[in-house]
């Protein structure tokens, strides 16, 4: 699975919510920073050239659908960023955010819960 950019990254999360759409329907779910109509058209399709979306054709239009779910992406994202990160170590990644205070103790010991209901 190839890198995104942040912009692609942005499109797509725009595609994952709204499951199939047309160039039109994702530039109008951009608030800020909104591409002219033919740059997200390109990224649009350079998301298809990476293997993330496909389209239907409809003449000369197309609508385009992921085809790379948000959990695969995810799992690919997350495992990249503790390996980068973290020494590949999820033990260190929680010790970072546990540090910045990102995290609370009750949220611990969700998490120790979870893992001791899957054990």
């Amino acid at each position: 699975m190839e890198k995104l950019t942040n912009k692609e990254e942005e499109i797509m999360h725009i595609l994952w919510r709204l499951e199939k759409a047309f160039v039109k329907d994702v530039l109008a779910e951009i608030k800020e920073d909104k591409p002219h109509y033919n740059t997200l058209s390109t990224i649009i399709r350079n998301l298809e050239d990476k293997g993330y979306v496909s389209y239907l054709a409809y003449g000369k239009t197309h609508q385009y659908y992921p085809i790379v779910s948000k959990e695969e992406y995810r799992k690919k994202f997350m495992n990249t960023a503790i390996n980068n990160y973290f020494n590949n170590s999820y033990k260190n990644m929680v010790s970072f955010f546990a540090k910045e205070e990102k995290i609370s103790v009750a949220e611990l010991k969700e998490i120790i819960e979870l893992i001791e209901k899957n054990n």
